[in-house]
């Protein structure tokens, strides 16, 4: 059995980009945190995708009004057990690994997260053929998917370099990568890697291929919908099946 301590990658209305609020994710920052409580979760992140994201980015403007709701539910919910923290999953915008954060921005923020997302607003027209042209053209085309996933994985490798991220989500699942690259690297700067319940990747294929690398986890919803929050069984499963170690999983506790 395992006692699920927290869901590091939850969205709410805040992830809505020029659209109205809750066209992409639905609940309210107090609709995940009560979500989180009900299923005896420890600590919840709120993780809106990044401001590069034109269709379901958080607003820059938003990112202030965040911080102090966050900080006001805490003076609800941590007595009560529950502590809620203020990520962002942020978007890879440039083969040389640059995100679509600034300090500004990332000063108002607990964690970083880091994630692939097609629609995020590129750096340049290089960026653009790199990251948004050439992996969907690596999916009908062959000849060039190694190509693309040498492209990808330099743009993660760099993005480490760059940044001090402490989640890497969904790995592989939208551009293809050599996780096994990432993963050493991931390990050398203490960067978790994201097992998700929502996404293909971590596949139990992917996992099996880093199992002996000495990298941490996390097990997490990608919630869009706060009924969907601390809902990580399909991601345990996967761990279960590629027979990873529970004990570098961060936010899973297995009780014996």
């Amino acid at each position: 059995m395992f006692k699920i301590l927290g869901d590091y990658h939850t969205h709410t209305i805040y992830s809505s980009g020029f659209r109205k609020e809750g066209t992409h994710a639905t609940g309210t920052i107090e609709d995940n945190a009560k979500a989180a409580l009900s299923k005896g979760l420890s600590t919840i992140v709120i993780s809106e995708h990044g401001p590069g994201h034109y269709l379901y980015g958080v607003r820059k403007s938003n990112i202030k009004r965040m911080r102090d709701e966050i900080d006001r539910l805490n003076e609800i919910f941590e007595p009560k057990g529950l502590k809620i923290l203020l990520g962002v999953e942020s978007n890879l915008v440039s083969i040389d690994g640059k995100l679509d954060v600034e300090e500004e921005f990332l000063k108002y923020t607990d964690l970083l997260l880091m994630g692939y997302h097609y629609g995020a607003t590129p750096k340049s027209i290089r960026d653009l053929y790199g990251l948004y042209i050439l992996n969907p053209i690596s999916k009908v085309a062959k000849l060039v998917e190694d190509r693309a996933i040498e492209v990808n994985t330099k743009a993660y490798l760099k993005a480490l370099d760059n940044y001090q991220i402490d989640i890497i989500t969904h790995p592989g699942s939208k551009a293809k990568i050599d996780i096994v690259e990432v993963a050493k690297k991931a390990a050398r700067l203490g960067t978790a890697l994201e097992i998700s319940s929502k996404h293909s990747e971590l596949s139990v294929e992917s996992l099996k291929k880093i199992k002996d690398i000495d990298v941490f986890y996390y097990i997490n919803s990608d919630a869009h919908r706060p009924e969907d929050v601390g809902n990580l069984t399909n991601g345990i499963q996967k761990a279960k099946e590629a027979d990873i170690d529970f004990n570098r999983i961060k936010n899973i506790r297995e009780i014996r």
